[in-house]
C-alpha cells in the first residue's frame, strides 16, 4: 500500500513558500506519529529537515535544499513531495529498504550490530557488543550516532550507577559503546562528533582497586573437595583453576592434547592463552599455549578424564558430556555459588576467580617472581603489581629477609679444614 502524502498549501509549491517570512524556526508538517517535516524560510534559499519524537527521543536532521529558485533534483534539492519521501525513509526504514543504504543516518543500535559483525570478523569477543547492548536504553538506541550529544552520554554513564552496576562494569561498558561509535565514525565521514564519546565521556575514577578475594590454603582445599563432591566435573575444573591460576575462560579451552604427562615426576600443562588485549590480535593468542606446572594427583585425574578422547577434544566436560564451552560462566555460576555456601563461606563474595587471586597471592608470598607468576598466569606484572600491592607491601619484609646474609661467626663443628691447608 503506497505511503499517503500529506497536503500542505502554504508549502507544496516554490512560489508559497517564497510568500513565508524569513524565521529561524522551521514550519513543521506531521507526516506520521512522532515524525514531521519541516521548512525553514532563509534569507536565500530555504531548507528541509526531519525531526523525529517519543519517549526518550527528540532528534532534528536536515535533509537537503528546497526548490526555491532551481529544480529539484532529487537529492541536494527537493520538492515539498520528494522531502516527505526522503524524511519518512531517514526517520525509520520501511518494509523493502535498502540496509545497507548508507543515506540514513546510521542508529546506535545499529552501530553496535555492525561492531559485532566487526568483531566476529576479525575473531574478536562479538560478546562486547552485546554487553553494551544490554545497558543502552531504547530512546539512546534509536537515535542516529551523529546526533550524539555530550549531556546525554553522561546522563546514560550517570544512570548506569543508579542500576547497581559497579564502576568496573560501567567502564567496561563504556569502552565498547565507545568501540562501537568510533567503528561507526569511521566508516561514514559525516558523523563528525566523535569527541562525544571519545574526548568528553571520560571513564569513572576509582574503579580498578584492587577486590581480589584471597583464599587461606585449608579453605581452598575446603572448597575443592566440596565440589568434587556435589559434582566430579565441577571439582575437575576448580582443581585446574586452583593449580593453575588461570582464568576460567582458559581452563576450559584445554584440549587433551595439552595434557603432558611426559615427565611423571613433573607433569605439565599446556594452558590456552586468553583472548583479552587488541582486537586484532586476539585470534592469534587465544592460539598460543604456556606451560604450567600441575601435580601428580591432579595429573592422574586428568589421564583418567582424558582416556579414550583424541587429542584435539576438550579435555574438561560437563557432567552431561558436553564441553563447557567459552564464556559459558552462567553454566558453572549456580553450582559453583552452591559449592560456596556448603562450605561456609559467602556465593556473593567468593567466586571461581577467588582460586585464581589465591593462586597468585600463594606465589608471590612464597618468593616467586613476578615475572614467572605473570607469564603462567597469561597476565603483566604491571597488573599484579597494581592489583597486589597491599599483599606485596604487607609481606614484603617477611620475604626480603630470607635474602639476609648470616655474617655470624659459624660454631666450631661447622668448621672444615681445607685440603692442603694446617689444621
Amino acid at each position: 500500500m503506497p505511503t499517503k502524502k500529506v497536503r500542505a498549501s502554504k508549502l507544496e509549491s516554490a512560489s508559497a513558500r517564497r510568500k513565508l517570512p524569513i524565521a529561524k524556526r522551521p514550519i513543521y508538517v506531521k507526516l506520521a506519529p512522532n515524525i514531521f517535516l519541516g521548512y525553514r524560510r532563509n534569507e536565500n534559499v530555504g531548507s528541509w529537515n526531519v525531526r523525529v519524537t517519543g519517549p526518550g527521543i527528540d532528534w532534528i536532521k536536515k535533509i537537503g535544499l528546497a526548490d526555491d529558485f532551481e529544480p529539484s533534483d532529487g537529492r541536494a534539492v527537493l520538492s515539498f513531495w520528494q522531502a516527505q519521501e526522503t524524511a519518512r525513509k531517514l526517520a525509520r526504514r520501511q518494509p523493502g529498504d535498502d540496509a545497507g543504504d548508507d543515506s540514513r543516518p546510521l542508529t546506535v543500535a545499529e552501530a553496535l550490530t555492525n561492531y559485532e559483525a566487526d568483531l566476529t570478523a576479525r575473531g574478536g569477543d562479538a560478546y562486547n557488543a552485546k554487553r553494551a547492548r544490554l545497558h543502552v536504553p531504547p530512546a539512546m538506541a534509536s537515535k542516529p550516532v551523529a546526533l550524539l550529544r555530550s549531556i546525554e552520554m553522561h546522563k546514560w554513564r550517570d544512570g548506569l550507577i543508579a542500576k547497581g552496576l559497579s564502576r568496573a562494569s560501567i567502564n567496561r561498558v563504556r569502552t565498547c559503546v565507545r568501540a562501537a561509535l568510533t567503528l561507526a565514525a569511521k566508516r561514514d565521514r559525516r558523523i563528525v562528533n566523535r569527541h562525544v564519546w571519545e574526548d568528553d565521556l571520560e571513564a569513572l575514577p576509582n574503579a580498578t582497586m584492587a577486590r581480589n578475594v584471597v583464599l587461606p590454603d585449608d579453605v581452598v582445599g575446603k572448597l575443592i573437595a566440596t565440589a568434587y563432591t556435589h559434582d566430579p566435573k565441577l571439582g575437575l575444573l576448580c582443581d585446574v583453576v586452583s593449580t593453575t591460576g588461570a582464568r576460567p575462560s582458559q581452563a576450559v579451552r584445554l584440549l587433551v592434547g595439552d595434557l603432558d604427562l611426559a615427565d611423571r615426576s613433573a607433569p605439565q600443562l599446556l594452558m590456552p592463552r586468553s583472548g583479552k588485549g587488541h582486537a586484532n590480535k586476539r585470534a592469534q593468542k587465544m592460539a598460543e599455549r604456556v606451560r604450567v606446572q600441575i601435580t601428580p594427583q591432579l595429573a592422574t585425574r586428568l589421564k583418567a578424564e582424558a582416556k579414550g578422547r583424541a587429542g584435539d577434544a576438550s579435555l574438561l566436560r560437563r557432567s552431561n558430556g558436553e564441553p563447557w564451552g567459552y564464556r559459558r560462566s552462567d553454566q558453572y555460576r549456580r553450582e559453583f555459588a552452591e559449592v560456596v555456601e556448603a562450605a561456609g563461606l559467602d556465593p556473593k563474595t567468593v567466586t571461581m576467580y577467588a582460586l585464581r587471586h589465591s593462586y597468585i597471592s600463594r606465589a608471590l608470598l612464597r618468593g616467586i617472581s613476578i615475572t614467572l607468576i605473570a607469564d603462567a598466569t597469561d597476565t603483566s606484572e604491571r597488573e599484579i603489581r597494581r592489583h597486589y600491592a597491599k599483599l606485596i607491601s604487607d609481606h614484603s619484609g617477611e620475604i626480603m629477609r630470607r635474602a639476609l646474609l648470616d655474617l655470624s661467626q659459624p660454631s666450631v663443628a661447622n668448621v672444615v679444614t681445607l685440603p692442603g691447608r694446617r689444621s
